[in-house]
C-alpha cells in the first residue's frame, strides 16, 4: 500500500444520474456527506465542473472514487462509467483518483439511515452516505496499514 494520504479528501459515489460526495477532516480520520450532485447522464462536464468547485473549497488533496463491481468482482459497464468520469476529474483537479470497491455501499447506506431512524428514502441522502461509507472504509484502511 503506498503512503498514506496527509490532508482532505474526497470520496465519491458515482451514478448515472447523482453522484454523492463526502469529504474527510484534515486529518483523514472521519468522513462526512457534502452534497449530491444531480445530473442528467449526458452533461459530465457540468458534473465535473461541480465537484472540482467543491474539491477546491475545501482544499482537497486527494480523490477516492468508488468503483462498481458485480457481485462477482469483475467490473462492468457501470465501472467503465465510473473511470471515464475519473479520467475527466482528473485533467480538471490534477489529482490521480483512488479507486475503492464500492459494492454493497447503497444498501449499507439504506441500512445505516433506517438504524437512525432515517424513514424518508431520499437517493440524494443515501448517495451522500454511500459517498461517506467509500471514503471512510478508505481512510480505515489507511490507518491500519500505518500500524
Amino acid at each position: 500500500m503506498s503512503a498514506r494520504i496527509r490532508g482532505r479528501i474526497l470520496g465519491i459515489d458515482y451514478g448515472r444520474s447523482r453522484i454523492g460526495v463526502a469529504v474527510s477532516d484534515p486529518l483523514g480520520i472521519t468522513a462526512r456527506g457534502l452534497e449530491t450532485v444531480r445530473w442528467n447522464g449526458r452533461d459530465q462536464a457540468a458534473a465535473v465542473r461541480r465537484i472540482s468547485e467543491l474539491a477546491r473549497e475545501q482544499q482537497i488533496c486527494a480523490v477516492v472514487i468508488g468503483l462498481p463491481r458485480r457481485t462477482d468482482g469483475k467490473a462492468g459497464e457501470s465501472a467503465e462509467a465510473a473511470r471515464a468520469f475519473a479520467d475527466s476529474l482528473t485533467e480538471s483537479l490534477g489529482l490521480e483518483p483512488v479507486f475503492w470497491d464500492e459494492r454493497y455501499t447503497t444498501v449499507m447506506a439504506q441500512r445505516t439511515l433506517l438504524e437512525v431512524g432515517y424513514r424518508k428514502n431520499k437517493r440524494d441522502v443515501i448517495d451522500q452516505v454511500a459517498a461517506e461509507i467509500i471514503l471512510q472504509e478508505y481512510l480505515d484502511k489507511q490507518r491500519t496499514a500505518d500500524q
